[in-house]
């Protein structure tokens, strides 16, 4: 019986799964009063700004780097920066949005959502508004109400109204806010701050 658990062992070691390496690299949309030194507004918003974190085990899966723990990784936040952003890049490439559809099967919005507190990161992925473009024109707007979720609407203030009480309600209630603003997406270019609802 030994001999065949020891014959065993390195098959049942080959069958647990990969422990998940957690993200070094996470550049957190957050709302401007939790900024800290390290923050930079995102896409010129008033009232968001995206802070460098890194993914942890517990809690609530991200945690913002203190003053001291960032200048431990010895780089500048903008290699920072580029690092989040194709991690980012990584983390679409996994991913499928859900598309809302309305009677006539035309899609009306999509959302990418999950339990994992790095859905809102998304809209630092180089290719998000490439591929938003290919469903809603070249001009796509993205919302992010908490970080578990990213909205993308066709530019339509009309199409947005009718949403707007609801992103407000999942902003203003989730302990895990990312952001009150509407961020406009076209290819090649930063996202850019256009509208609020959170007024």
């Amino acid at each position: 019986m030994r001999r065949f658990l020891l014959a065993f062992f390195p098959l049942l070691c080959l069958a647990q799964p990969a422990s998940k390496k957690l993200d070094a690299y996470v550049l957190m949309p957050e709302p401007a009063a939790l900024k800290n030194v390290h923050s930079r507004p995102l896409g010129g918003a008033a009232r968001t700004v995206l802070s460098p974190a890194h993914e942890v085990a517990e809690g609530p899966g991200v945690k913002l780097y203190s003053k001291e723990e960032f200048a431990r990784l010895g780089i500048s936040v903008e290699t920072f920066t580029a690092r989040a952003k194709a991690r980012a890049e990584v983390r679409l490439g996994q991913m499928q949005p859900e598309f809302i559809k309305d009677d006539a099967g035309k899609t009306r919005y999509a959302v990418y959502r999950s339990d994992s507190s790095l859905i809102a990161t998304l809209i630092m992925a180089p290719s998000l508004a490439k591929n938003a473009a290919t469903l809603f024109g070249s001009e796509v707007w993205a919302v992010l109400p908490d970080r578990h979720s990213l909205y993308l609407f066709p530019a339509s203030p009309e199409l947005l109204a009718e949403f707007t009480d609801d992103l407000k309600r999942r902003y203003d209630s989730d302990p895990y806010a990312a952001s009150c603003e509407v961020f406009l997406l076209k290819p090649g270019e930063e996202p850019k701050v256009v509208a609020t609802f959170g007024d």
